[in-house]
């Protein structure tokens, strides 16, 4: 379970149609997760999850080591689909220092004042680093789409029609600054989770009963969830549009967070090992350099204590 064959059926293929409804929004009980307990599945996933902890902490201090690549994680999901858990309990093992997190809210004056992926670009990780966008400018194809009333403060030419070509321009747009991405270093993975409606609402009857998770409610959570199936319909659009080899789509079935924490972290850490890192060698200059500072210190003797 969760090995790294099980969590690469979760990859969309390149160039197939999307139909969310026809994906699972948890793991269908098949092969060897037949006849087995939830209890028994969630410790495995726990005992997996823990491993990708450990080998991540090792992957990111190659990636910081070998200053060549950095890692873009994007997470799109509907209201309540596990986001900030997925980002706290995935990158919990993560030196802070080499990794930063982006949540993006409405544009403010100044983002308004730019082309929709200015703000996008103006955060993207450096070199050895690892960055997060909870949300993206995915959300600039999707919120967008079922609202348009959000592009009135966008500033666009007048005149310009939102129509099906407006949208395709936009899908173009992504799809060509994620190949100069990773064309240039950055190993791209784009998440969707994928939550069924009837999870959603029993999050959000959490979220209002628990005295302590009321905080997290919005009045926007029930607005979005009146448009479900217009979300659905622009996810699927969006992530068949652009879903390619460079940069592909994986949906992770995301009801049990359990399945989607592991499963994330399972891709997120597997992919990364796959491009052989190691640390930097080390030239003759160098080795002089760490010769002489060891017969220094070794001269020094036995500190006091």
């Amino acid at each position: 379970m969760f090995t790294r064959e099980s969590v690469a059926t979760l990859k969309v293929p390149a160039g197939s149609r999307v139909s969310l409804r026809e994906m699972p929004t948890t793991l269908p009980k098949t092969g060897e997760m037949k006849g087995l307990e939830k209890k028994v599945l969630k410790r495995q996933a726990e005992k997996r999850l823990e491993k990708n902890r450990a080998e991540l902490a090792e992957a990111q201090e190659l990636l910081w080591a070998g200053d060549r690549y950095s890692v873009l994680i994007i997470l799109q999901a509907m209201d309540a689909g596990g986001k900030d858990g997925t980002i706290k309990h995935v990158m919990a093992g993560v030196n802070p220092q080499g990794c930063r997190v982006w949540s993006f809210k409405e544009p403010c004056p100044r983002e308004l004042d730019h082309t929709y992926l200015w703000r996008y670009v103006q955060v993207l990780p450096e070199r050895g680093m690892i960055g997060i966008f909870n949300r993206s400018y995915y959300e600039d194809v999707t919120a967008a789409r079922v609202h348009p009333e959000l592009l009135d403060r966008h500033k666009l030419p007048p005149g310009l029609r939102i129509d099906a070509d407006f949208w395709h321009q936009r899908y173009e747009d992504i799809t060509m600054l994620e190949r100069y991405l990773v064309r240039n270093g950055v190993l791209l993975l784009k998440f969707f989770l994928h939550i069924s409606r009837e999870e959603q609402k029993e999050r959000f009857m959490e979220r209002l009963t628990d005295p302590e998770k009321q905080w997290k409610f919005s009045a926007s959570d029930l607005r979005g969830r009146r448009f479900w199936d217009a979300y659905m319909a622009a996810y699927e659009e969006a992530i068949g549009a652009t879903n390619t080899e460079w940069a592909p789509w994986y949906v992770i079935p995301a009801d049990h967070k359990w399945i989607a924490r592991t499963a994330v972290a399972t891709i997120l850490t597997t992919t990364i090992r796959s491009l052989d890192l190691s640390f930097p060698p080390v030239d003759e200059v160098k080795k002089a350099l760490i010769a002489q500072a060891l017969r220094e210190l070794n001269a020094e003797g036995n500190p006091s204590r």
